[in-house]
């Protein structure tokens, strides 16, 4: 079995990095910042819009949006991979964890918080 997908987009990324002499200024707080960042550039496409007029924003900005995602997918990443995290463990640990707070019979069809279920 061959990389997955996750390795080759950070192997892909890692490589961008490296070929600029980058990796000097990425430190754990200045790329959560550089994170963060990017997430409020995909949250600008969204506020103050709802209902139909947020679902055709989205789509006449889908390019754009789609960049916005990448960049926070990649600071993602980045972070994950500078910090030694397997991002496919953790994502299937935290589902188990949710699960175990969001018991389905209980959690079906609420948005309810799970301390309140």
């Amino acid at each position: 079995m061959g990389p997955s997908q996750i390795q080759q987009l950070t192997d892909l990324l890692l490589k961008f990095r490296s070929d600029r002499d980058w990796e000097q200024f990425h430190n754990p707080k200045d790329q959560a910042l550089s994170l963060s960042l990017e997430v409020a550039e995909l949250l600008e496409h969204m506020q103050w819009k709802n209902g139909q007029e947020l679902k055709d924003h989205l789509q006449a900005a889908k390019a754009d949006v789609t960049d916005e995602l990448a960049d926070v997918l990649g600071w993602v990443l980045l972070i994950a991979h500078d910090l030694d995290i397997d991002l496919d463990a953790a994502v299937r640990q935290k589902v188990i964890k949710n699960e175990a707070k969001y018991p389905v019979d209980k959690a079906y069809g609420k948005a309810t918080k799970y301390d309140k279920l």
